[in-house]
């Protein structure tokens, strides 16, 4: 059984220096071991009355694994640009130069942007004022590929000197391969805009993932962890025991990452996915695979379901990978009109997972047959979990 096996060499923790007061980690206090039992734990308590939870599968090495990063932008008493994370539950930036859980260029990527906008004198956006310029750094890397995608996120569409600022950054770091402009002036939680500009390169950054090839945009979903998604989805398709003739359904499927890697064993695959974005990288993920057996749709994943619960259509697997406020009763209840004969649940969330798992159980037209966690988020609280259900 694969799980702590991984992980049994991996005593030691390295200690953060701001972990206090940023709040990403919680688990910086103890060795990795160590947050790996608290997490089988919780997951054990959560979900025993379905059965038991297999060994969690734990990371080899636990460390800038993030492939996402994000950096609130500020300025110091003396002017100085820097980047950090809010602290929980209030808008005070803690300065963030280095992340023991972020890609290490990334990192060294937004301090030579924080220098750059002093240095080109462009304003930072400040939230009490509502003047300045600059709100965000959003940095996504390619784990296989190598490509990296810059993208700023502005209160305005104009940013001064932009082709001037573009060449000095590309000069100390040639290994970015697209920058990208977001307009944001929006007062909100949200870190990106609606409306976007190429400032170099294609736009976007592609990366392989179970031997198929993802475009991903600065807005599309992507699994921040892909050398414990590789893990997750393989798990997820080997348990879905797909032998070539199923009709599957990858429901909240992203830029579809399930959907495509699935339909090699699949007969045909329906994807759908409600944010229009992560669609269109999704028919382009769809060309650069030829996978011919497999079409998106952009819609909100219950009334999608729904609707093919009206047409009778015969589905044999359901993959669902939900947000972490878990499904609807609406989905579910189509599901049940449907009535796949495996329903593969993929969750962010175990909580919102053991709520849906009872709605899904409770008038024993399903059972729950296997269930483990994958930690994609090391030294945090959150896990992934996989749950195999089969219709009686």
């Amino acid at each position: 059984m694969q799980g702590n096996k991984r992980t049994e060499k991996r005593n030691d923790s390295k200690v953060c220096s701001i972990s206090a007061k940023c709040g990403g980690c919680q688990g910086q206090k103890q060795s990795y071991v160590k947050t790996l039992e608290a997490k089988q734990k919780n997951l054990n308590t959560l979900l025993k009355k379905y059965g038991k939870v297999e060994p969690i599968i734990g990371m080899e090495n636990p460390y800038h694994y993030r492939n996402k990063v994000h950096g609130v932008v500020s300025r110091d008493r003396r002017g100085n640009v820097f980047t950090g994370v809010y602290k929980e539950g209030t808008h005070y930036v803690v300065p963030v130069d280095e992340c023991l859980i972020e890609d290490k260029k990334a990192d060294e990527i937004m301090q030579s942007i924080c220098k750059l906008l002093k240095s080109f004198k462009i304003k930072v956006f400040d939230e009490d004022t509502g003047y300045g310029l600059v709100r965000h750094l959003l940095i996504r890397t390619g784990h296989n590929s190598g490509e990296i995608m810059v993208t700023i996120v502005t209160v305005s569409p104009v940013f001064p000197s932009k082709n001037n600022f573009v060449k000095a950054l590309r000069e100390i770091h040639p290994e970015i391969t697209t920058v990208v402009l977001n307009h944001n002036d929006r007062r909100t939680s949200m870190v990106l805009g609606e409306k976007e500009q190429v400032l170099y390169g294609k736009g976007y950054i592609e990366d392989t993932l179970c031997e198929k090839v993802f475009r991903i945009s600065s807005r599309s979903f992507y699994q921040v962890n892909s050398v414990q998604t590789e893990i997750l989805y393989k798990t997820a398709i080997d348990w879905a025991g797909l032998t070539g003739k199923e009709t599957v359904i990858d429901a909240y499927c992203g830029i579809g990452t399930i959907g495509l890697i699935a339909s090699d064993k699949a007969k045909k695959v329906i994807a759908v996915e409600s944010n229009k974005d992560a669609v269109k990288d999704a028919i382009v993920n769809k060309k650069l695979n030829n996978a011919n057996n497999i079409e998106f749709y952009t819609q909100d994943a219950s009334p999608f379901m729904t609707k093919l619960a009206t047409q009778d259509v015969k589905v044999d697997v359901l993959f669902m990978d939900p947000p972490r406020s878990g499904s609807t009763e609406e989905f579910m209840d189509a599901v049940k009109v449907l009535k796949p004969a495996k329903v593969v649940y993929i969750s962010c969330n175990p909580e919102t997972l053991a709520r849906d798992l009872e709605y899904l159980t409770k008038d024993g037209m399903y059972k729950v047959r296997r269930m483990q966690g994958v930690d994609l988020f090391p030294w945090t609280s959150h896990c992934e979990m996989i749950c195999l259900l089969t219709a009686k």
